[in-house]
């Protein structure tokens, strides 16, 4: 394990299973991904409670997979109207 004094140890709980984490950021940062992370894991879980942990851990990554490429779409999008806002501004 890394000693190094920039990396603390987080100790978390996700679907009922304990973990501790390294993170070089705010401890609580990683806390609280974590406990987005347990919401939504057992979230899916009440909704299919036939599936084994491995399942519902890999629908919430395709949940936050899809939450992530449609947040980099609308990004894509605002710098595409920013620049034509630029160019706009710059041929004035």
């Amino acid at each position: 394990m890394d000693d190094s004094p920039d990396k603390k140890q987080v100790r978390v709980s996700i679907l009922n299973q304990s973990f501790t984490l390294i993170t070089s950021g705010d401890p609580q940062e990683m806390v609280d991904l974590a406990n987005q992370v347990d919401d939504l894991m057992n979230s899916i879980a009440r909704r299919s409670p036939n599936l084994d942990s491995t399942r519902v851990a890999v629908f919430a990554c395709l949940h936050l997979a899809d939450q992530l490429r449609s947040q980099k779409h609308a990004l894509d999008s605002r710098v595409r109207e920013v620049t034509a806002l630029l160019d706009q501004a710059l041929d004035s």
